[in-house]
């Protein structure tokens, strides 16, 4: 029997092009070229982008690495299938739970409640963009964060360029671990790496990263007078998001990380507020940086791919002139809710032994707990083996109660009474978040598709033998893939999915640690999404700048650029003894 599985397998062959992996890579790259350049330069909207890749990627490993036009539809398939559980299981759920914040105005309660903590515009692009945005970025991800944070800093007085540029920024940090660590979680996929260890490295990653972001933020806002004036209270933010960061990805929860991080944030710039003042106010808002646009001239612009977006009540003109709205302590309290019942829920199901229970290692396996819902089994008809002929593991994990989508959807039930919803505005609100990430969900299936195709293939490994000719130099080059492919796709779940397997092939030849380097691929790619096409669209469209995407993408380019050099510096002083003791053993 063993042996007819073996005559039934696909070999991967690294070289298939003259025995050259220089030759090779020329035609392993293709998918990834087809894919940047119809994002980048022609500017095709992302789920045809990523279907066409896909097809490319097909013909690559069908033509010339040889393999079967079954097991590439197959291997495409298992990619769509892990595309859509976990992930957009995930997504789909986060963004009801928010859907029906907003359809109750909750969410509207929830703004004014981190705009109390100050009326100084600098330590309200810390609040908002940075603490409420990552606690967006936690819940759902995917441009939700920027679309709401700069609509909510348009109604607090912002101009518009400078509300789009400080949501895009503030959108870094906390992107390794949205949507509940949809990132982490595909990037496990991808290299076959313990998602633990993938998410207490990059938790040894961007909270470096943490402490100079709210800092920046007071800079785009106010330049060096606001740094020189507000710098403890970006400091404070910075230092206790990068602490709880730290400390939730290595020892409480992955998918909770963002969620405790941003709440500790806001709560420690709350505190701070109250004994410490800036030494003088900021500067009101002048005119717009030649923003003439209106906020919200034809509906605030679309949005692709079914990003969610936020708009004003009754969808009219932002201005800095608010309504004065004193909301109840039990309202507040309705607003906060859900979040509480999400970190509840999710401590519960990931940390109480006899509720987590123990999940199934091997198909045909049994688990307790939640984990007795889980399933593995192998993929079926794929069978793939590397070229030393070791079976590649093509497996598909069915977690029915403990994946975090499912989670997610049990704490929005429990919300439902507790922001009295019934449950027909429930199932309505649900159908509608499926109809509004529709093309998302066939964009991420596709990219899924694509890098699996790559990977079972081959392609993937050939690219990354090839770039591990770099040796020790590779550390300094790894997160730049990452940026680039968060850039191109504007997410970094989709870079991690390309990239993330590429990352631990080049690192396993250069002779580096695999974790570091697919740690600094989400690492690195967090710092692509401020610069990423589909992301200077949903800014733009949200404050009504549709068209001055340029205008948007010249003020963010140096900070990407910046702070990726220094990503760059870390993860290269990680890897050689002056900073190894941070690398996950």
């Amino acid at each position: 029997m063993t042996g007819a599985i073996v005559l039934a397998a696909y070999t991967q062959d690294y070289d298939p092009v003259g025995s050259s992996l220089g030759l090779s890579s020329i035609f392993a790259v293709l998918p990834l070229v087809v894919l940047f350049v119809l994002l980048g330069v022609v500017k095709m909207r992302a789920w045809l982008a990523s279907v066409i890749g896909l097809v490319v990627s097909l013909g690559v490993a069908i033509a010339v690495y040889g393999m079967g036009i079954g097991d590439a539809l197959n291997s495409g398939l298992l990619g769509a299938a892990f595309g859509f559980f976990p992930i957009m299981w995930i997504v789909i759920n986060a963004i009801w739970v928010y859907n029906l914040t907003v359809d109750t105005g909750h969410f509207d309660v929830l703004r004014r409640s981190f705009a109390s903590i100050s009326d100084d515009q600098r330590i309200q692009a810390i609040i908002i963009a940075f603490c409420f945005g990552a606690l967006m970025e936690a819940l759902a991800g995917f441009g939700t964060p920027v679309a709401i944070s700069s609509v909510m800093l348009l109604a607090l007085g912002f101009r518009p360029l400078k509300a789009a540029a400080v949501a895009l920024v503030a959108n870094t940090a906390p992107v390794a671990f949205g949507a509940l660590a949809v990132p982490i979680t595909t990037l496990a996929t991808v290299t076959k790496l313990p998602v633990d260890d993938l998410g207490a490295m990059v938790g040894r990653q961007t909270p470096v990263l943490s402490v100079l972001v709210p800092l920046a933020l007071v800079i785009i806002v106010d330049g060096r007078r606001g740094l020189r004036q507000v710098w403890p209270a970006a400091l404070v933010c910075g230092l206790v998001f990068g602490a709880a960061q730290y400390v939730a990805s290595n020892f409480l929860s992955i998918p909770l990380t963002d969620v405790v991080a941003a709440l500790a944030s806001a709560l420690a710039v709350l505190v701070f507020s109250r004994v410490w003042k800036p030494a003088a106010d900021a500067p009101a808002a002048g005119p717009d940086d030649g923003a003439a646009a209106d906020p919200a001239a034809d509906g605030g612009g679309a949005v692709p791919d079914g990003a969610p977006t936020a708009t004003p009540a009754g969808g009219g003109r932002v201005t800095a002139v608010q309504e004065r709205v004193v909301d109840s302590r039990a309202e507040v309290f309705r607003a906060y809710a859900p979040y509480l019942i999400i970190i509840v829920v999710f401590v519960l199901a990931t940390r109480v032994p006899f509720i987590t229970g123990v999940a199934p290692t091997k198909p045909g396996g049994s688990g307790t707990g939640l984990e007795a819902a889980t399933w593995i089994h192998n993929w079926p008809g794929l069978h793939v083996v590397t070229d030393k002929g070791t079976p590649v593991a093509t497996t598909f994990k069915l977690n029915v109660l403990s994946a975090a989508g499912t989670l997610l959807l049990l704490s929005g039930l429990l919300t439902l009474p507790v922001l009295r919803v019934g449950i027909g505005h429930a199932v309505r609100t649900y159908w509608r978040t499926l109809v509004q990430l529709r093309t998302a969900i066939v964009t991420v299936m596709a990219v899924l598709a694509l890098g699996f195709v790559m990977n079972e293939s081959g392609q993937t490994q050939t690219l990354g033998l090839w770039l591990a000719g770099a040796g020790g130099l590779f550390a300094l080059l790894s997160p730049i893939l990452g940026w680039l492919g968060t850039a191109v796709t504007g997410s970094d779940t989709s870079s991690n999915s390309l990239f993330g397997a590429l990352q631990v092939s080049a690192a396993s030849s250069a002779d580096l640690s695999p974790t570091l380097m697919a740690a600094a691929n989400s690492s690195g790619g967090v710092l692509g999404k401020m610069i990423s096409p589909q992301n200077l669209a949903i800014a733009a469209g949200a404050v009504g700048l549709d068209g001055r995407e340029g205008e948007i993408f010249r003020r963010v380019l140096w900070w990407s650029i910046g702070f990726l050099v220094f990503m760059c510096l870390l993860v290269y002083l990680q890897s050689t003894p002056v900073l190894s003791w941070m690398v996950v053993a």
